[in-house]
Formats: C-alpha cells, structure tokens, sequence
C-alpha cells in the first residue's frame, strides 16, 4: 500500500517540474510564462525561442508521463495504480507544486502516459494530432482533436473500465484547459504552426 502510493506521489511531483521553464532557464532565455501564449510549453516555446528549446521541452514532458507509468510497472502495482500514477504525473503537469499550482496544458505529457501505458493508444494520438496539424495547421486544434477521440481509441483498443476512465478524465482538462484556444480557433485569431507571433 505505501509502495502504491509513494509512485502515485512521485508522478505527481515528476509532472510539478516544469520543463519549458527549467529549459529556458538553462539556456538563457525568457520565461515562456511571461511571453506569447504564456503557456508553459513546447509550441509557444517553439515559437519563441526556437526548435532546440522546443525540442528539450517536449522531450522532458514526455518523460515526465513515461518514467513514473514505468516505474509503477516495474514495481508490479495493480493497474488501477499505473493509471493512477499517469494521471497524477498529467496534472502535475497542469497544475504543478514547485510553480505556483500554474502549468501547461498537458498534451506531451499525456502523450508519455499512452506510450507507457498502451503504445499502440499513444500511436493513435500522435497519428490523429499530425494529421490534423497538416491539414488545418493549428496545433491547439490538433490537440482538441486528439484529445476528444482518444476515448474512443481507448475503448476500441483496450476496454479496461479504468483505463478509459481515467483518460478520458484527462482528455476533458486537456481540451478544457485549451479553452482560450477554442475561443480564437472560432475568432478566426489563433496563430498557425510555423508563425513566431503569438496572441
């Protein structure tokens, strides 16, 4: 019982460590949370500062939703707690302790809870979120889309009642947490991939 909890604990505070800023930091930059979108992610991060520091970010917030997934399977916790852990080290990331309880918006780091927990679930998302992103070249867009079918994923992939519970709870904060987004998205004002201005 402690051992379980202790993980869930630990994806927590795994997803609390906010990439974009510790990157940014360490390379000399701005804080993405002061500048363009203020979201503490990889596309503003991109779009600020270019590929490189985009490039760690995203790789930082996906490990922060693989490593805790994989360390409750090594440890053999019940399944209910791996989920439990992903979805932990997800709002960590939203909603993280060592940053004033102020985060991203969570999609790299979802994208590491899929891969750990079911690689072929992790594939779909990324497959439907490139697709969208060639298409319509929006990136919040892409993630709206992914976010909204990735229940439907779940289900037809791997029908645990408590796996497709738990993300389709992350899912609804993930496009929640996209809401500014939706707001511009039908404003016609969101800013395309690829455009260095941010609103």
């Amino acid at each position: 019982m402690l051992t379980n909890i202790s993980v869930v604990i630990l994806g927590y505070l795994s997803g609390s460590i906010a990439t974009a800023v510790v990157v940014c930091r360490l390379l000399g930059l701005g804080d993405p949370r002061r500048e363009g979108s203020r979201n503490p992610g990889a596309s503003n991060v991109y779009r600020l500062y270019g590929g490189k520091a985009a490039i760690l970010t995203l790789l930082g917030d996906l490990l922060k939703g693989v490593l805790p997934v994989i360390l409750a399977s090594i440890l053999q916790a019940p399944d209910l707690v791996v989920y439990m852990t992903g979805m932990a080290a997800f709002f960590g990331h939203l909603y993280p302790l060592f940053f004033h309880f102020k985060g991203g918006k969570g999609v790299a780091t979802l994208i590491g809870v899929l891969l750990a927990t079911h690689w072929m679930v992790g594939l779909t998302f990324i497959v439907t979120w490139l697709v969208v992103a060639l298409i319509f070249r929006y990136s919040s867009l892409s993630s709206i889309t992914a976010a909204i079918t990735l229940p439907g994923y779940v289900w037809l992939l791997s029908p645990s009642p408590a796996y497709v519970i738990s993300l389709t709870v992350m899912a609804g904060f993930l496009t929640w947490k996209h809401r500014t987004n939706i707001k511009r998205l039908l404003a016609g004002t969101e800013p395309r991939l690829g455009k260095s201005r941010t609103t």
